[in-house]
């Protein structure tokens, strides 16, 4: 568990690696899901995966998709599908905000966590566009970079008398 600066604590289910490398993030959201019983003990066992999920906004209405929560093992009937498309829980002036920039300039919105708060289940959603070839490279290139400079300085400390 982490513990953040409004005093809530999180802590954190399932994470997607894969958004900030293939999308460049724009805007955060958070947002409640709207869950079944048995999903909800899923989550907090830590069955999600986030990877190839994104979100559409359909009649006033953000739905998550193709979101895997696995089904709990104890729950056998009351289990539903676990790539269900599911709702989340915005404020409709976010849902709105959300829709204009989906549509004017040709973004779209993928969730970058889900961790629980308060017991809550919550998704960090972002709003992205999506990297070019070079832009990968670059990046791939800053992260080679920085690992270095820290193995660098790794070894330099070990190598010191005192």
């Amino acid at each position: 568990m982490s513990n953040r600066t409004d005093g809530q604590k999180i802590k954190i289910v399932a994470d997607n690696r894969k958004a900030s490398f293939l999308y460049e993030i724009i805007e955060k959201y958070e947002a409640g899901i709207s869950l079944y019983g048995p999903e909800i003990k899923s989550i907090k066992s830590g069955k999600v995966n986030l990877s190839d999920g994104y979100v559409v906004i359909k009649n006033g209405e953000a739905l998550l998709l193709n979101v895997h929560i696995s089904p709990y093992e104890k729950a056998a009937r009351e289990n539903k599908d676990p790539l269900r498309t599911r709702v989340l829980l915005l404020h409709k002036h976010e849902i709105l905000k959300l829709l204009g920039k989906i549509k004017e300039k040709n973004l779209t919105v993928v969730p970058l966590k889900m961790y629980l708060k308060a017991g809550m289940a919550k998704v960090e959603i972002a709003l992205v566009k999506g990297k070019k070839l070079y832009d990968k490279r670059d990046s791939i290139k800053e992260k080679e970079n920085k690992r270095e400079l820290e193995r660098a300085v790794k070894n330099r400390s070990k190598s010191r008398p005192v």
